[in-house]
């Protein structure tokens, strides 16, 4: 069955709720609660619009934020642990294991990656400043 237009509105708003506290665990049964629904309804909502139960959904919605957190870090103090708390995964293991399934590559050589192209860029921006 196709998804309606009221299907995607309560995916968007759950899908905002889970961003706006990134790091509140994924509790089905409050999210259901607090929008009014059954948890039968939230989870036949999501398979019909991604495909997929909510709690995979959003889990996977967590760790495309968190690969986006990494790619963008601006500093070597930032460390996989504390990009991965920020986002709600409190087992290092767990994260790094569907981290990897989910983007071909262990959280630590994104990091790592972005960390070399800041410093490639900052060497970058030095030699022009000589000039």
């Amino acid at each position: 069955m196709p998804a309606d237009k009221t299907s995607r509105r309560l995916v968007k708003k759950v899908e905002r709720m889970v961003l706006a506290d990134l790091q509140a665990p994924l509790n089905i049964p409050t999210l259901s609660r607090t929008l009014g629904v059954s948890d039968r309804y939230l989870r036949n909502v999501f398979q019909s619009v991604h495909g997929l139960s909510t709690l995979k959904y959003l889990r996977l919605l967590k760790l495309s934020r968190a690969r986006r957190a990494l790619m963008s870090a601006r500093s070597p103090t930032v460390t996989v642990t504390n990009v991965a708390k920020r986002h709600g995964f409190r087992e290092m293991g767990r994260f790094s294991v569907e981290y990897r399934e989910m983007f071909g590559e262990s959280p630590s050589v994104t990091l790592r990656q972005a960390i070399r192209e800041l410093s490639a860029g900052s060497a970058l921006m030095d030699s022009m400043l000589k000039l």
